[in-house]
């Protein structure tokens, strides 16, 4: 249908001269059609709700017990997905109303925080990036000074990771693995592998260089979301988390969590590709490689690009003001930053919103008048990430108003015998081992963090020694399809089966855990002060 025609009816128009066929009578109604496991997904929450009001008692408030309640309801439907996860998410602005845990106002204002905010208009930044394809050019100027002549593909790989690391290091680590898996996949696209054969491929080299290249971009994407606070979801929870439990102590701020994360994420990224190259690089990868893959491929792709335009220099240059303005705002005690001019009242979600509203405002050199970005671009923001890290906020002001997390820290009263140094490794593989079976990072996370900020109080430990750990455990869910978004964009691929993903997702698992019980109480002692509060 030609729908720029004015004179083509958006809607078909029966003839009226020519006898039309009724529609087909919709089948009979039966009880059976009901009884499906879909149905039974949505039944779960409320019927869990139904069982802990009735069946449950607590030696405190009745808002604790229906707390309870509330949140098993979420949590099912999360893990089941019985309901879109958007709606689940935003559950609470009704269910906690209704049960008495917050007014209707109250819970709504934990779905606008200035973290919220933050990652609001980060994602605002990142499609301006995808706008532009500033991405892609960054991603093959960056391999192409790693590829090597002959190819190397230990470097290729280091090159092709490094690069999926570094651009999750400034978005959110989804949005990074959407945009950088094509880009990995279109270099696999000179090789001859058949990616639909699944695990009935043979391990030569050029299928194991596959899939070295798709893990290492699954993997590296949440593991350089760690470095920055703006990186993944589980970060900005943690922070907001921090924020509204201890309002009287200093948040953590983005530079605070890069002096940290960044050295961790890359002792993780390095282990990542030693694992990698151990497991799927053999010695004669090089040669099997060489009559495919070369710089010149690289610099065609580069060339098909052509110069670079005016739009994206401005989109590279507010994207540098972003992350200069991020970094500058809390520098040290001895020298505040620039958010000290303004009284602490400017957070990193206030840098975020402007430089957004710089994407209008700026011109994009192409047509009079024509900006950065328009609103029809913003129509791709995922507000299904935006919506599940208001809820996350909203279950944790829950849990502390209602005194379910009083309740529920003292389940993990036996690490007040663990040993101060030991604390986070415990923490951090308890986080791990259940953040393998719930699809959200972000949702484990918010699930775990709120408990142990408030089991730390009666464990005589700093909070953060117990929060930091359980939010970067959380993130370590890398040995199943379904752990994380990015896991199951490198699986739908085709490249690599479930079996590669244990493999390497065990060991990336160990050592991550490994890394983190050895750096929290030296460094993380260093940049939290945990030594200090009890």
């Amino acid at each position: 249908m030609a729908y720029d025609d004015t004179k083509t009816p958006l809607l078909p128009v029966n003839d009226r001269n020519q006898p039309s066929s009724p529609p087909p009578p919709p089948p009979p109604f039966s009880p059976k059609s009901m009884a499906t496991l879909k149905n039974f997904y949505i039944l779960l929450g409320p019927l869990l709700c139904a069982v802990i009001c009735l069946c449950v008692t607590f030696d405190g408030p009745t808002t604790s017990r229906n707390m309870l309640a509330v949140t098993a309801w979420v949590f099912a439907w999360w893990l089941t997905e019985a309901v879109p996860m958007p709606m689940t998410s935003i559950a609470p602005l009704f269910l906690f109303p209704l049960f008495g845990i917050a007014s209707a106002d109250g819970v709504a204002r934990s779905y606008m925080d200035d973290v919220v905010t933050l990652l609001l208009g980060s994602f605002m930044l990142v499609l301006a990036v995808e706008r532009y394809n500033v991405h892609r050019r960054l991603a093959l100027n960056i391999t192409l000074r790693f590829c090597g002549e002959p190819v190397n593909p230990p470097f290729l790989l280091l090159g092709i990771c490094a690069t999926t690391a570094f651009v999750s290091m400034w978005m959110h680590n989804v949005a990074c693995a959407v945009m950088m898996m094509p880009v990995a996949t279109g270099i696999l696209q000179r090789l001859p592998v058949n990616p639909t054969d699944g695990s009935a491929r043979a391990a030569t080299p050029i299928n194991n260089f596959c899939r070295a290249v798709v893990l290492g971009v699954t993997y590296a994407a949440p593991i350089g979301g760690m470095s920055t606070l703006t990186g993944t979801g589980v970060n900005l929870i943690l922070a907001a988390i921090w924020k509204s439990t201890f309002p009287e102590a200093k948040p953590i701020s983005f530079n605070t969590w890069f002096l940290f994360g960044f050295p961790l994420a890359l002792l993780i990224f390095l282990a990542l590709w030693v694992i990698l190259c151990l497991l799927y690089l053999s010695k004669g990868s090089s040669r099997a490689l060489a009559a495919y893959l070369d710089k010149a491929h690289l610099k065609r792709e580069l060339d098909i690009l052509g110069p670079m335009a005016f739009a994206e220099k401005m989109v590279l240059a507010v994207f540098g003001t972003t992350i200069a303005l991020w970094m500058t705002r809390s520098i040290t005690e001895d020298i505040p930053g620039w958010g000290a001019l303004f009284h602490g009242r400017a957070g990193d979600g206030t840098v975020s919103v402007m430089v957004a509203t710089l994407l209008f405002i700026l011109p994009n050199g192409k047509q009079k008048g024509e900006k950065l970005m328009d609103w029809n671009e913003c129509k791709k923001l995922p507000w299904n990430i935006i919506l599940l890290l208001g809820a996350g906020f909203a279950i944790a002001d829950g849990m502390q108003s209602s005194g379910l997390a009083d309740i529920l820290s003292k389940a993990l009263d036996f690490l007040e015998q663990v040993p101060y140094i030991a604390i986070a490794l415990v923490v951090c593989l308890i986080s791990a081992i259940i953040t393998e079976f719930i699809t959200s990072n972000d949702a484990a996370a918010t699930l775990l963090v709120p408990l142990l900020s408030q089991m730390a109080r009666t464990a005589n430990v700093h909070p953060l020694a117990l929060m930091v750990p359980g939010a970067i455990g959380s993130q370590l869910a890398f040995m199943l399809p379904t752990g994380t978004p990015p896991n199951i964009v490198g699986f739908t691929t085709g490249h690599i089966d479930i079996m590669d993903m244990m493999k390497t997702g065990l060991l990336l698992k160990i050592v991550g855990t490994a890394i983190v019980s050895l750096l929290m109480p030296t460094l993380g002692a260093y940049v939290f002060v945990t030594k200090g509060l009890q």
